[in-house]
């Protein structure tokens, strides 16, 4: 449904000023009806992909194409493939919820009968319905997400894309969500494009992308991206973490990693190597565990830093310079 072949695109972000080389040759295929997800920190060129899988930037070199057709040179037809719903919020607050969707129906030229019909079981899927009157101010930021992806979904679209879909939600909110997307890929084989830095989130793809400093780094399913991480986690604190870790260090040979207050290695069949693990100890024990890889893990193999939130002007720059475009 979706290929990308070696992807690059720079910005300049001030006249005469640096350039920017926000997505380093990117590549990935994705299967019709699959979830992909790209999982990254903010600035990472996650948002950048999309925008020119959408059709909303030209990329500098490479190729990309969508349900058959090439970003550049066939952008209606790509438009009219696909879902989107931006990071940032994009509905008008002073319509209600049914006019946003009436408007947004019209602007895709969608007959009236065919229209109303599918805004009624939209909002009736995203348990909208009863608010369909209600101006769109009084909703919370978990029922304006729902709405954005009901609007995303109205014209039939083969992919959706989701930027950052449950950004600053509770994960009361954000599972509720899950629960729409994986409902309606089963009943529609759609196929969902997301991206996000939350790791419980990026579990609920088929296949994952981790893109950090705009490289793609590594791709797979979740479970296969973990099981590369190797063995268990062993997370420990102690009276004095050096000192543990100078101790795991020599008697075991373990890379030991620090993190918030204790220290972590990993090691095979941790629950079998916990026990012998304590009694061999010379320092005294807070607390001590074993648990299996997650993404983070993987995050934190691979880039050699946990996944942060990005702050860089630059990219802030470049932010502004899409949602520029997006008005013009």
């Amino acid at each position: 449904m979706i290929t990308a072949e070696n992807l690059r695109k720079e910005f300049r972000v001030k006249r005469g000023g640096p350039v920017v080389e926000a997505v380093k040759g990117v590549s990935f295929n994705v299967p019709r009806g699959a979830i992909f997800g790209f999982l990254g920190p903010n600035g990472a060129g996650k948002t950048t992909t999309i925008n020119i899988l959408c059709t909303l930037l030209k990329p500098t070199s490479g190729k990309a194409a969508l349900n058959g057709y090439d970003v550049v040179s066939q952008p209606h037809m790509v438009r009219q493939s696909i879902g989107l719903v931006f990071q940032d919020p994009s509905l008008d607050e002073r319509l209600t919820a049914w006019e946003n969707l009436e408007f947004h129906g019209m602007i895709y030229g969608m007959p009236r009968s065919l229209r109303r019909t599918q805004i009624g079981k939209l909002l009736s899927m995203v348990e909208l319905d009863k608010r369909k009157n209600d101006l769109v101010n009084t909703f919370s930021g978990g029922m304006k997400r729902r709405l954005e992806i009901a609007r995303g979904l109205l014209h039939n679209p083969k992919v959706l894309f989701l930027d950052e879909p449950t950004l600053g939600l509770d994960p009361q909110t954000r599972s509720h969500i899950w629960g729409y997307l994986h409902k309606l890929r089963e009943e529609n084989n759609i196929t969902i494009f997301l991206t996000t830095h939350y790791m419980d989130e990026a579990e609920n793809c088929d296949s994952i992308a981790i893109i950090d400093n705009g490289e793609m780094i590594a791709l797979g399913t979740p479970d296969s991206l973990k099981k590369g991480v190797g063995g268990d986690i062993i997370y420990l604190q102690a009276a004095d973490n050096k000192m543990a870790a100078e101790f795991v260090n020599r008697m075991y040979g373990y890379n030991v990693s620090n993190g918030g207050n204790g220290i972590s290695f990993e090691v095979e069949k941790g629950e079998e190597f916990l026990p012998s693990f304590i009694k061999s100890t010379d320092f005294e024990i807070y607390s001590v565990g074993v648990r299996r890889p997650t993404l983070e893990d993987v995050f934190l193999k691979l880039t050699g830093h946990a996944i942060r939130e990005e702050s860089v002007d630059a990219m802030d720059s470049i932010k502004a310079h899409v949602r520029m475009r997006r008005r013009g």
